[in-house]
C-alpha cells in the first residue's frame, strides 16, 4: 500500500474527514500531479499542521516545524539532494552517533536504510509535512548566492545608462539586461521574495538612491539598496521575462512572469511598470496557486459574521458584496466562497482582471478593456449562458452595477467586490453611481467589509504589561480591560518573524446582513453613519469591534487593529 492511500485510510478512519472529501482529494491528487496531504490542505478539509501532528501521535514520533530551523551547510552535505527528493527527506542536526532527519513518512524502512548507509550515522526519524519537507529541500539545496556575492561579479564600469532617456539605445538595454550580474541578482530578488513569504516586490529608483522593497505580512520592508547604475538593466530585464517592450520607456505596461518551482509547483508575478521621474518603477505582486486557502471556516470568520456570510451565498439569488482596499483578502473570500458553491448542479461564471487563481470547473473570463471586454459585456454574455451563480471583478461604473443588479433580481446569485471604506459606506456608493434605491433594496443581501491584520508571533509570544490608555483608546469596556491579558511577539531573535514579532495574518470582517429596518431607511435617503448605527443595534460587529476580539483573543495587537481599522 502506498503512503498516500495509508495516510488516507487514517484519517478517515479517526473521522478527520469523510470517504467523500478523500475521493475529491484523490481527483484533485490524480489532475495536480501532487501528493495527498496537498490535494487535502488545498481543497480545505485538513491543514498540513493537522496532519503533521496526527501522524506524530499515530507514530509516536515527535513533529518539527521546519521554519524553526536554519539547517548547517555541512549537515546538508550528508544526504544528496536526490535521495530527499526520492525519500521526501531532510536532514536537521548532528548528536554524537545521530542524524536527526525529518521524514514524511517514518515507516519507510528502506529510506532510514538507505540515509544510513550513505552517512555511517544511525538515524534518529521525526515527522514534518511532505509539503514543508518539499519547500526545505527547495530552499536549501537550490539556495542561489547571497546579495554580496552577487555583487561581488559586478564591475561599475561595465554598464552605465544614467544619461537622459531619450538617448538610451536598445541594445544597450538588452546588453545590460543580459549582464550576468543583473540576470543574478533579478532571479535573487524573485525567488528570496517566495522564501520571505512576500506578496509584493517594489522595485523603485530616486534621485540618488535605488531600492527593493518586500510587503510581508502587508507591511513593506526594505530588502537591499543595489547601485544606481542597474536600474535600467534590471528593468529590462524584468520588462523581458514579462514579455514587455524593453523600448518603450514613457508610457504604463503590464505583464506576467511564470515560474517553475519544481515538484509541479508554480509561481506568478504580476507585473507592472510605472515611469517615474526618475526611471521605471516595477511593482510584482506574487500569486502562489498552491497556498490559496479555500476553507472559509479557516479565514478568521467569528462564528455569527460566517453565519450570515454562508445563509447569503447559498441564497437561490441576490447579490453580495465584498468591500475593501486592494490586498485586504477580498479575492481570497470570494474564491472561498465559490468553492463552496462550485456543485455539478452548478453553473458559475466570474469575470475577473486579472484571472489570479485556477479554480477546476469554474468558467473564468480574463477582462481585455483593450478589445471592449469588460466586466459589463462580460455579464450581458453571462446571462445568455445560462447562469445560477456569477462573480463580477468589481463594480467600477453604473453600467456594470445596474447589469449586476438586473442579474440579481432575475434569480442569480451574484457575487462582487466594490472599494469602499466598510460596510454601510457601500449604499452610499452605489447610490453616488447612480443605482436607485429600490434596486439597492430589491436585489442587495448582505456587504461584507473586511481587513488584514498581523497576527503575533507564535513561537514568541508573550503576554506583557496592559497599558490601559491604549485599551480604552482601542474602544474596550473596563471590563474587558480587566480581564484581558495584552500578548506580544519578543521578536528580537525570532527566527520564525525574523525580528517582527509578526508572522501571518488575520482577516477582520464587518458584516451588514440586510433586514426591513435597513431597506426601508435606505429607501428614506439615511446616512451612511444612521445605517451604521442601525446596523449595529442589529447586531453588526464593526470592524474595529472584530479587531478588538482579536487582541482579547490573544491573536494580535492593539497597535496593529489601530493601524488597519478607523475608530467606530
Amino acid at each position: 500500500m502506498s503512503n498516500s492511500n495509508r495516510l488516507g485510510e487514517l484519517l478517515v478512519r479517526e473521522k478527520l474527514i469523510s470517504l467523500q472529501q478523500l475521493r475529491q482529494a484523490q481527483d484533485e491528487q490524480k489532475r495536480s500531479g501532487k501528493n495527498l496531504g496537498f490535494a487535502l490542505a488545498k481543497l480545505g478539509y485538513i491543514s498540513d499542521a493537522e496532519i503533521t501532528d496526527f501522524l506524530a501521535n499515530q507514530y509516536r514520533i515527535r513533529a518539527v516545524n521546519l521554519d524553526e530551523y536554519e539547517v548547517d551547510r555541512e549537515v546538508l552535505k550528508l544526504v544528496p539532494k536526490e535521495v530527499c527528493e526520492k525519500h521526501k527527506v531532510l536532514p536537521l542536526t548532528r548528536a554524537n552517533s545521530s542524524l536527526i532527519v525529518a521524514m514524511a513518512d517514518p515507516t519507510n524502512l528502506h529510506a532510514l536504510d538507505d540515509i544510513k548507509f550513505l552517512t555511517g550515522y544511525n538515524v534518529d526519524p521525526c515527522i514534518a509535512s511532505e509539503n514543508s519537507i518539499q519547500q526545505a529541500i527547495e530552499r536549501y539545496y537550490n539556495a542561489g548566492p547571497s546579495y554580496e556575492e552577487v555583487m561581488a561579479g559586478f564591475d561599475e564600469q561595465e554598464i552605465d545608462f544614467t544619461q537622459d532617456e531619450e538617448e538610451v539605445n536598445i541594445n544597450d538595454l538588452e546588453r545590460a539586461s543580459g549582464d550576468a550580474p543583473v540576470v543574478k541578482l533579478v532571479n535573487m530578488i524573485l525567488l528570496n521574495a517566495i522564501k520571505k513569504g512576500a506578496s509584493d516586490i517594489h522595485i523603485e529608483p530616486y534621485e540618488k538612491k535605488f531600492r527593493v522593497r518586500y510587503r510581508i505580512d502587508g507591511v513593506l520592508h526594505e530588502e537591499m539598496t543595489p547601485p544606481l547604475k542597474l536600474k535600467n538593466g534590471i528593468a529590462s530585464r524584468v520588462k523581458i521575462m514579462s514579455q514587455l517592450d524593453i523600448a518603450e520607456r514613457r508610457l504604463p505596461q503590464d505583464g506576467r512572469i511564470k515560474l517553475k518551482l519544481g515538484q509541479g509547483r508554480e509561481m506568478d508575478y504580476r507585473v507592472s511598470v510605472l515611469p517615474t521621474l526618475w526611471g521605471e518603477k516595477i511593482v510584482l505582486r506574487l500569486l502562489d496557486k498552491g497556498n490559496l486557502q479555500l476553507d472559509m471556516s479557516k479565514l478568521g470568520f467569528d462564528p455569527k459574521p460566517q453565519e450570515d456570510f454562508t445563509w447569503a451565498i447559498h441564497q437561490p439569488w441576490g447579490m453580495t458584496l465584498v468591500t475593501g482596499p486592494t490586498g485586504s483578502g477580498k479575492t481570497t473570500t470570494l474564491y472561498s466562497a465559490l468553492s463552496d458553491l462550485n456543485r455539478p448542479e452548478h453553473n458559475i461564471s466570474t469575470a475577473e482582471d486579472p484571472v489570479e487563481y485556477n479554480l477546476f470547473g469554474i468558467n473564468q473570463v480574463q477582462m481585455h478593456d483593450d478589445i471592449g471586454l469588460n466586466f459589463a459585456s462580460a455579464l450581458r454574455s453571462f446571462l445568455r449562458q445560462d447562469p445560477d451563480i456569477i462573480m463580477v471583478g468589481e463594480i467600477r461604473d453604473f453600467e456594470t452595477a445596474e447589469i449586476a443588479i438586473k442579474a440579481a433580481l432575475t434569480g442569480h446569485m451574484v457575487l462582487s467586490t466594490l472599494h469602499t471604506n466598510d460596510a454601510p459606506a457601500t449604499i452610499s456608493r452605489l447610490l453616488n453611481m447612480g443605482v436607485e434605491p429600490f434596486l439597492i433594496t430589491a436585489s442587495l443581501n448582505l456587504i461584507l467589509a473586511q481587513r488584514l491584520a498581523r497576527k503575533i508571533c507564535v513561537d514568541c509570544k508573550q503576554e506583557v504589561p496592559k497599558d490601559e490608555k491604549v485599551l480604552r483608546e482601542l474602544g474596550l469596556t473596563p471590563d474587558q480591560i480587566a480581564q484581558c491579558k495584552l500578548m506580544r511577539g519578543r521578536g528580537v531573535g525570532c527566527k520564525t518573524c525574523n525580528g517582527s514579532g509578526y508572522k501571518g495574518r488575520v482577516a477582520l470582517y464587518e458584516v451588514l446582513r440586510m433586514n426591513d429596518t435597513l431597506r426601508e431607511m435606505i429607501l428614506q435617503g439615511a446616512s451612511t453613519a444612521e445605517l451604521k448605527i442601525a446596523a449595529i443595534r442589529g447586531g453588526m460587529n464593526t470592524l474595529r469591534m472584530a479587531g478588538n476580539l482579536k487582541v482579547l483573543a490573544g491573536v494580535t495587537t492593539p497597535e496593529e487593529v489601530m493601524r488597519v481599522t478607523m475608530a467606530d
